[in-house]
């Protein structure tokens, strides 16, 4: 029978269950031009009204992983795994969690993404670094994978193009904020991946995009239990984001704040306890470690040997940035024109943080994007971000700002003081609040 797409819009126009097959034929044939931008719209908004069932977003999740190629990493001599976040300000996680897993054994062949409104992008933080290769072919991603055990590179074009292209249609017919179209999304890539394990980082709070627990504990479920579902072993922890989770926030400061963790010279107490949550949960997922607690003790081990920081450093050298960045990164990161302290109105406790206002402040700066289009400058940005609790006064700053000159530093110190309110008493969020274990669909 000949397929015919707009009879799948209809379908789930008016609230039907669409069958494996019809999705599967309505993605492949987005993906070969025979389904129509104005077609795929259409369908991205019959989905946002109406949503889908677990086993529609498992097979959407499937046939965007099938519409381009799948990578294979069976000649690998250890476990393959990557971590996921779904956005922060200050969340640079990624940088010390593939080196850290990579010294215990496990590959992590890591596809990241730029920046995002309010949240900073892994891309854009290793573009901070001279003649890192973002974008490197096949065979020098597995290479450098065989190499250093972790490679953090950017989505190639023949991974899930049907997502790439279906995401650029979202993003201009208000549908981003769809759970079922964000779980196929985030999973379509990571299956293409070819991984054993995936553990997510669903963020909740105020400088999330699903600020409450509720919302964050949806989109969580839904990607654990999809992606078990499509065949990939996966777990989530929904950790906290209404503060920064670094002290820094800005692509060349971030990158700074992880070297720093990552010799010891400098650890954000927040940071570091999601950073090990995560690599104990891949370890236990893996095998690595029989339980979370061992995993934990492992991840420690890597990091504080050292080991973790000799495979960032390797990493960095085999994607074409410097040999000596880890020991030198202060000759060859970029520099703000100028860095000041930032002071509050007034003094007393940091009792609330609007966390998306500090990741604007960035990109008021200039760091981040305000169009798909727009350049970065990846020196600004703050560091000495205080967080909630902290006292502070017209002697104890806020933070240090970092800016390239005189009108975008004053319209980004007027947003940071906007976002730290000042009160008698702060109320201190659980860091992790909920983890959600591996799910066979059938049993959420």
């Amino acid at each position: 029978m000949t397929f015919l797409p707009q009879e799948v819009i209809l379908h789930k126009r008016d609230g039907l269950k669409l069958s494996r097959e019809e999705i599967a034929q309505f993605i492949a044939g987005f993906a070969d031009g025979t389904v129509s931008h104005a077609q795929a719209a259409a369908f991205a908004m019959a989905v946002y009204f109406q949503d889908m069932t677990m086993e529609e977003r498992v097979a959407l999740t499937l046939a965007m992983r099938d519409s381009g190629d799948v990578l294979d990493w069976s000649d690998l001599d250890g476990p393959v795994a990557d971590k996921h976040s779904t956005g922060g300000v200050g969340d640079n996680v990624s940088l010390m969690l593939a080196p850290i897993l990579a010294a215990m054994g496990i590959y992590v062949p890591m596809i990241s993404g730029r920046g995002l409104g309010h949240t900073g992008g892994t891309l854009d933080k290793f573009d901070s670094i001279p003649g890192y290769n973002t974008n490197p072919d096949n065979v020098l991603f597995r290479q450098v994978v065989r190499q250093a055990g972790c490679a953090i590179i950017g989505q190639t074009a023949d991974l899930a193009p049907a997502d790439k292209a279906l995401y650029a249609i979202r993003d201009v017919t208000g549908t981003v904020e769809s759970i079922s179209l964000i779980t196929a999304s985030i999973l379509a890539k990571k299956l293409a991946a070819g991984l054993g394990v995936l553990i997510l980082d669903v963020k909740t709070g105020s400088g999330a995009f699903m600020p409450t627990l509720d919302r964050s504990r949806d989109l969580a479920q839904s990607l654990v239990t999809v992606a078990n579902g499509a065949g990939l072993r996966t777990g989530a922890l929904i950790t906290d984001m209404n503060e920064p989770l670094a002290s820094a926030a800005g692509n060349a400061l971030e990158v700074r704040n992880a070297v720093d963790f990552l010799t010891g010279k400098h650890q954000d107490e927040r940071l570091r306890e999601v950073t090990l949550a995560l690599c104990a949960k891949v370890a236990e997922m893996t095998g690595v470690a029989g339980t979370e607690a061992a995993g934990r003790m492992l991840a420690e081990s890597a990091l504080e040997s050292g080991r973790a920081t000799q495979r960032f450093s390797i990493m960095v050298q085999a994607l074409g940035g410097p040999g000596d960045f880890v020991d030198n990164m202060d000759n060859y990161l970029p520099h703000a024109a100028i860095v000041r302290d930032v002071y509050a109105d007034g003094e007393g406790k940091v009792a609330e943080i609007d966390t998306r206002g500090v990741g604007m402040a960035v990109v008021a700066l200039g760091g981040g994007r305000t169009r798909p289009t727009d350049s970065i400058d990846h020196s600004v940005g703050f560091d000495r971000l205080v967080g909630l609790g902290t006292s502070v006064d017209h002697h104890t700053p806020i933070a240090r700002i970092h800016a390239r000159d005189e009108e975008s530093a004053a319209d980004a110190e007027r947003r940071l003081k906007q976002a730290y309110r000042l009160g008698a008493d702060a109320t201190i969020h659980v860091l992790i609040p909920e983890s959600v274990a591996p799910t066979p669909l059938g049993q959420e």
